[in-house]
């Protein structure tokens, strides 16, 4: 079988990860695509994506279209001779795209496939309380993330793992399953599994201000899950007033404790040193959180300049 030419797809520092280990194999990487700089934050400054400033890095050949069906971009990129295409959070591909390599073109998915398709399903599979959850090979096709399976990775979630450190965890895994495939396909020995369609498919939406809001009227559980499912981006965001006072308030390392209690959900409670806030049934304790215009900081901290009155709330 001849040697794989690989273009690789992606732009987030997880698909970094992936394209590093792929790197560090010594696989032929033909070219890098990714999604075109953009201006962000206050300042409007450019900015390049995380896989854009690998790429300067190891001099890359880099792409950045803006339309993937253009004439130019497909000239471009049948030019560069590819065999294999590989893709790890990306933008949806055209068929004129995936089709073009000789080996197809394979996604490398951070859930275990066909649960959580979608742009989120690392935060997801926290905010829903999974126990297990992991990464899919597949063969993309004209659907998001239904493609046949070609190998798939499992790993527990404890009950105290953010979406960040699941994030990190779910890297190194998807780097070594990457590279499993690349031996597959180069030895031509790839075996796919069609993805069941089961009828309780869970989704991994796409992050947004309101599905990042916390509801107080959910349990505990639910919110603790939720908040480090956010954490550390784009964390999950909350209200608080205190009498004429109101802030757009971002909460990261919380402790759920369940316990009976008359105070109303969003109630917060406070001692010179530490900030919980009321659930249905038990209190959230906040150890650390930002406010508008301030930097992230600990609870205690945050106590040494802000006194809470007891009419505070949630909400």
């Amino acid at each position: 079988m001849e040697k794989l030419r690989i273009v690789f797809m992606g732009t987030p520092d997880f698909a970094v990860g992936i394209l590093n280990t792929i790197y560090n194999n010594n696989y032929e990487i033909v070219g890098v695509i990714t999604a075109p700089d953009k201006p962000a934050g206050r300042g409007q400054k450019i900015n390049r994506s995380a896989v854009k400033q690998f790429a300067l890095e190891k001099n890359l050949r880099l792409l950045q279209p803006t339309n993937l069906k253009s004439e130019d971009f497909l000239t471009e990129l049948k030019s560069l001779k590819a065999n294999l295409q590989v893709v790890v959070a990306f933008r949806m591909l055209p068929e004129v795209v995936w089709k073009m390599p000789k080996y197809g073109t394979f996604n490398l998915h951070a859930s275990l496939l066909p649960q959580y398709r979608g742009a989120a399903p690392i935060n997801w599979a926290i905010i829903n309380g999974e126990t297990k959850t992991g990464v899919t090979t597949f063969f993309i096709d004209d659907k998001i993330d239904t493609g046949a399976m070609i190998l798939h990775r499992e790993t527990e979630i404890s009950n105290s793992e953010t979406v960040g450190e699941l994030h990190d965890r779910l890297m190194h895994i998807g780097g070594e399953t990457v590279i499993a495939t690349l031996k597959m396909i180069s030895e031509g020995n790839v075996k796919t599994t069609l993805q069941e369609e089961i009828s309780e498919i869970k989704t991994a939406y796409k992050l947004n201000k309101e599905n990042c809001k916390i509801d107080w009227n959910k349990n505990g559980n639910q919110i603790y899950n939720l908040i480090r499912g956010l954490n550390p981006y784009p964390a999950a965001w909350t209200f608080i007033k205190d009498n004429e006072n109101e802030w757009n308030v971002k909460l990261y390392d919380v402790k759920f404790e369940n316990e009976t209690h008359h105070h109303k959900p969003g109630q917060i409670l406070t001692t010179k040193k530490e900030i919980k806030i009321a659930t249905h049934d038990g209190y959230l304790h906040i150890n650390s959180l930002q406010f508008p215009g301030k930097r992230k900081m600990e609870s205690s901290e945050l106590l040494n300049g802000i006194q809470f009155s007891e009419n505070a709330m949630a909400f």
